[in-house]
């Protein structure tokens, strides 16, 4: 029973949702494909649903990281920001902001109707261009600077996916700052997750993860889960073929202005989760392999 009616069931995209709206030109751009061959270092996608007062704290730190790194080395990248439906000024606010900062790089894409924090990052996943591909979460809770550990460990060539982790303090001198509650349900949901077969990782839930190229294309494209609970899918993907999984920490801090409930949207977590594990398991969903 769960299995049937907790399965998702992602909707096809919309023809408007194929483009993308810039600084650059005042007619619409059709997206990329991942398919396609990269065209520039990195590929950064930001799921955003009613961020008109978050999303800029995560802008500014974006830019000071590009400004940043182009001081030390010609660096390529587009910022994919996708708006999930939302209500507010999101749009007006991030376009603004490239508009000021003259950031042509920066691509808004609207969706019609919501589909979720996961299906926003995998439609931005589709159409990323980047030799890396990542996606953060639009509060700016972690520090983007902090993906350099993550790419220091990843080789381009080859399917590796680096996640930040809020669990590995004791391997770095990094800080994260979040209430009591949030942390015994990290930790509730983590044993809840090992329980299932997720093994080996300690935060799969951070909102901080890079992909080479080649990862994605074989992880990505077979995604079910728009939800919350997609992060998970995303690490079976990756342990089903055997891609290569690196847990970097990272310094994050707890934003107000969540869209969770933490009641509500934990049990709706545990549901799906156990319906994305009992669909591999069945065989109801599967990989093709040879991607």
């Amino acid at each position: 029973m769960i299995v049937r009616f907790k399965s998702p069931r992602p909707r096809a995209r919309e023809e408007s949702e194929n483009y993308y709206e810039s600084i650059n030109t005042n007619t619409r751009q059709r997206l990329g494909r991942l398919s396609d061959e990269a065209e520039v270092e990195l590929s950064i996608i930001v799921p955003a649903y009613n961020e008109e007062e978050r999303l800029p704290v995560l802008l500014n730190d974006v830019l000071a990281y590009v400004e940043q790194r182009r001081k030390k080395e010609e660096f390529t990248y587009e910022l994919l920001i996708v708006d999930d439906g939302s209500h507010d000024k999101t749009a007006k606010v991030a376009l603004a902001f490239a508009q000021k900062h003259n950031i042509q790089e920066l691509k808004f894409v609207r969706h019609i109707i919501n589909r979720g924090k996961g299906g926003a990052v995998t439609q931005g996943v589709l159409s990323a261009l980047g030799r890396y591909v990542m996606f953060c979460d639009a509060d700016g809770a972690t520090r983007f600077s902090d993906i350099d550990a993550l790419l220091a460990g990843m080789d381009c060539a080859r399917p590796v996916v680096a996640i930040g982790s809020r669990n590995n303090q004791a391997l770095g001198d990094t800080v994260v700052e979040r209430s009591h509650v949030r942390a015994f349900l990290q930790w509730a949901f983590h044993t809840y997750v090992t329980i299932l077969g997720v093994r080996g990782v300690r935060d799969t839930q951070c909102g901080f993860k890079v992909f080479t190229r080649h990862a994605a294309r074989m992880i990505f494209p077979y995604m079910h889960v728009e939800r919350f609970i997609f992060d998970i899918e995303v690490l079976l993907l990756a342990r089903y073929q055997r891609i290569e999984v690196i847990e970097v920490p990272v310094n994050w801090h707890e934003v107000a202005g969540s869209k969770m409930s933490i009641v509500r949207d934990s049990i709706q977590m545990a549901l799906d989760l156990l319906a994305v594990r009992l669909n591999y398991m069945l065989g109801n969903w599967k990989v093709d392999k040879k991607a």
